[in-house]
């Protein structure tokens, strides 16, 4: 007697995101690959930074990730498959850089706040990931490392997002030793900016991104892109551009009201323009 055919299994999602007030939380899913950054997850976590980008309800994000590693970095099994191609993989290999850096990129470029919830492990792409984010809450038993110079393939990537977080000497330390550092060290360093009790990150990464997001998300968005702007200038231009920035907040209505209300001794009534 024949037996009925069974519905395939549904696999689960790679990236999972939940709304909770105005505070977007994107959950990294691969927990069975270390939540590695395959092809497929770094195209949903753009398309979802993307989607945030124009939704006026979300006014902060939290990056997180499920099982015991925030990120182990690239699919190293999903990459070295590609060297049976014609080419050995090259023109798949500079697609993958390509989509990762214009993905990290997404996160500097996004107009309001994105905030990492560090639970484990963050080597490699998942240290600059980590590196990309405005903000990071660390668990006191998450580690960091940039290993790459291990397997003969240097974290030139990962260098561009962490160099610009921490002192040049610690960023070379970590890039050519490849060892890991504590949460202890990588927050006296720069690369993060809390440690919180294991099992508390996410929590205490959605309280900071709430206390951020009660700000008026005009001024955060002017502030968060001159941030970043200036920070590539020479003194004297970044000063020249941080006037005009300036000049051109105290036209806002936020502006306005807040500095109202400051005097005014009450409480701000923002409408985010």
């Amino acid at each position: 007697m024949a037996q009925p055919a069974r519905a395939p299994i549904a696999s689960p999602p790679i990236l999972l995101r939940e709304t909770l007030g105005s505070i977007a939380i994107l959950t990294l899913n691969r927990p069975g690959a270390r939540n590695s950054l395959s092809e497929g997850l770094i195209g949903e976590l753009h398309a979802a930074l993307d989607a945030i980008a124009g939704d006026r309800a979300v006014r902060a994000v939290v990056i997180a990730a499920n099982g015991t590693a925030f990120s182990a970095g690239h699919d190293l099994k999903e990459l070295t498959a590609r060297r049976a191609d014609a080419d050995r993989g090259r023109a798949y290999f500079a697609h993958m850089m390509s989509i990762c850096s214009a993905m990290m990129q997404a996160i500097v470029l996004l107009p309001k706040p994105v905030i990492a919830s560090v639970q484990g492990v963050a080597t490699a792409a998942g240290c600059q990931l980590v590196a990309s984010c405005d903000l990071a809450v660390a668990s006191e038993a998450a580690t960091f490392a940039t290993p790459g110079v291990d397997i003969g393939l240097f974290c030139s990537t990962p260098m561009v997002a962490l160099s610009r977080n921490v002192p040049r000497k610690q960023a070379m330390e970590m890039l050519l030793t490849g060892e890991p550092i504590s949460a202890e060290r990588a927050r006296e360093i720069g690369l993060i900016n809390r440690i919180v009790p294991a099992g508390t990150e996410r929590d205490a990464a959605i309280a900071l991104a709430e206390q951020v997001a009660r700000k008026s998300a005009h001024t955060v968005r002017l502030g968060k892109a001159a941030f970043y702007r200036q920070a590539e200038m020479g003194l004297a231009d970044a000063y020249r551009f941080a006037a005009e920035v300036m000049a051109e907040n105290m036209m806002a209505a936020d502006a306005e009201e807040g500095i109202g209300a400051f005097i005014e001794k009450r409480v701000p009534k923002w409408e985010d323009r």
